[in-house]
C-alpha cells in the first residue's frame, strides 16, 4: 500500500515543477506581451519561492488542526488557481500574483507531501522513498522545458500556465480521492500538542540546515558553473548544457543511493563520500578540459544523497508533532536558499571572477557533513537520556 501511496504523491508532485517552468518557458513571450524586461521576469519566477520565507512555520501550526490530506489538495488547488490567475492575466502584476499564489501553493505540498511520506515510510525504506518523491521536481521541470515550448508556440503563452494548472487540478482530486493515512495515525493533536521539545528543535534545525545548505550547493552549481566553463572558452549554449547533464542524471542517483542507504546502512559514510564528490566536482569545473566530467561526477555521486538527507526530517520529531517540524524545516530551507544566491553574487562581485563562487559552492557541499553528525549525535544523547529516565 505504501508504494501506491507514494506513486501517487509522486505523480501529484510532478506539477509543482511544471507549474514552476511555465513562467521561464514563456518569459520571452511575456516580454513582448506585457512589454516586462528580464529583471522583471527574474521577479516573477523568483516570487514562486517567496510564500515559504514567511508561511512556513504558519502552515506546520496548522497541521495541528487540519488534516494533512486537506493541506495537500488545497496546495494542489492553490498550485492550479496561481496558474490560472497568472495565465489570464492582462498586466505584469497579476502574473506575480499568480506566482504568489501558486508559491504559497508549493509550500504547503513540499511540507505535506514529506510529512505524508515520513509518516508512511517511517522506518521502512524512507530514504529511498524521499529521493523517489524529490525527483518528482526535476522531472516536472523537464517536462515543462520541451512542453511549455511546445504549447506556447502552438496555442500562445497563456497554455502553458493553463496546462500545468489542469495537471495540479486533476492530481488534486486524484489526491483528494485516493490518498489514505497509514493505519496507526493518530488523530491530530490538540493545540498545546504541536511544539517540539527542546531535542527536537536541535534536530530539526540540524537537518534543515543540511538541506538548505545542500540546495544551496546546486544553486551555486547551476548559476556559477556555466561562467567558469564560459571563461575557459566553452560557449554559452555549451556550458549550459554541460551543467545541466548532472540535473538529468541525478534523476536516477537519487533513487539509487537511497537504495544503497536503505540496505546498506552506513548512512554518514554515504553522505561524506557523496558531499566529496561533490567538492570534488565543483574544484574540476575550474580545470580546463575537465566539464564534462565534472557534471557526471557531480549528477551520479555529488548531488545524490537527497533521499538520505531528506530522511532525517523525517527522524528528528514524534510523528504527532511531525507537522509543525516540518514547518520549522521548511523555514530554514527556504530562509538559507534565499540568503545564498545573494551572498554568492556578492563574493563574485568582491572577488571579481566565478571561481570564487564556486569554492563558497564547496563550503556549502562540505557543511552538510557536520550538520549531519551534529544530528546524529544530538539524536544518540537523546536516546541515551531517554534509556537513563526510563531506568
Amino acid at each position: 500500500m505504501r508504494w501506491r501511496i507514494l506513486a501517487l504523491l509522486f505523480l501529484a508532485r510532478i506539477g509543482t515543477g511544471f507549474q514552476f517552468q511555465a513562467l521561464g518557458s514563456v518569459g520571452d513571450d511575456l516580454i513582448v506581451a506585457h512589454g516586462l524586461d528580464y529583471a522583471a521576469i527574474g521577479l516573477l519566477i523568483g516570487l514562486f519561492m517567496a510564500p515559504g520565507l514567511f508561511l512556513a512555520l504558519p502552515a506546520g501550526f496548522l497541521g495541528g488542526y487540519v488534516p494533512d490530506r486537506t493541506l495537500a489538495v488545497a496546495g494542489l488547488l492553490a498550485l492550479s488557481a496561481g496558474g490560472f490567475v497568472s495565465g489570464f492575466a492582462a498586466d505584469g502584476w497579476i502574473i506575480g500574483t499568480g506566482r504568489v499564489i501558486a508559491g504559497a501553493g508549493f509550500l504547503l505540498i513540499s511540507l505535506y507531501f514529506t510529512k505524508m511520506v515520513a509518516d508512511w515510510f517511517s522506518g521502512r525504506e524512507i530514504a529511498t522513498a524521499m529521493a523517489i518523491l524529490v525527483t518528482s521536481w526535476p522531472i516536472g521541470i523537464a517536462i515543462g522545458q520541451v512542453g511549455h515550448v511546445w504549447l506556447a508556440q502552438n496555442f500562445g503563452w497563456q497554455a502553458a500556465f493553463l496546462a500545468a494548472s489542469g495537471y495540479c487540478l486533476l492530481a488534486g482530486l486524484c489526491v483528494f480521492a485516493f490518498y489514505r493515512p497509514p493505519g496507526d495515525e493518530r488523530p491530530a493533536p490538540a493545540a498545546g500538542g504541536i511544539g517540539l521539545s527542546r531535542d527536537e528543535w536541535w534536530l530539526v534545525i540540524c537537518a534543515g540546515c543540511a538541506w538548505g545548505v545542500y540546495n544551496a550547493g546546486y544553486v551555486v552549481y547551476l548559476s556559477f558553473g556555466p561562467l567558469m566553463l564560459e571563461s575557459q572558452g566553452y560557449s554559452a549554449l555549451a556550458a549550459a548544457a554541460t551543467i545541466s547533464l548532472a540535473s538529468w542524471l541525478m534523476i536516477a542517483s537519487f533513487a539509487l543511493c537511497g537504495q544503497i542507504a536503505d540496505r546498506l546502512g552506513h548512512r554518514n559514510t554515504i553522505l561524506t563520500v557523496c558531499m566529496a564528490a561533490a567538492v570534488v566536482s565543483l574544484w574540476l569545473l575550474s580545470v580546463p578540459g575537465a566539464g564534462l566530467g565534472a557534471s557526471v561526477l557531480f549528477g551520479l555521486i555529488g548531488f545524490a544523497p537527497a533521499g538520505v538527507i531528506m530522511a532525517l526530517a523525517g527522524e528528528a520529531m514524534r510523528p504527532e508533532r511531525r507537522a509543525f517540524g516540518m514547518g520549522v524545516f521548511f523555514s530554514v530551507y527556504f530562509w538559507i536558499n534565499a540568503a545564498v544566491p545573494v551572498a554568492a553574487g556578492f563574493i563574485l562581485e568582491t572577488a571579481g571572477g566565478a571561481f570564487a563562487a564556486i569554492v563558497f559552492g564547496m563550503v556549502l557541499f562540505a557543511s552538510v557533513v557536520p550538520f549531519a553528525l551534529l544530528f546524529r549525535w544530538r539524536k544518540a544523547a537523546a536516546a541515551r537520556a531517554l534509556a537513563a529516565r526510563a531506568a
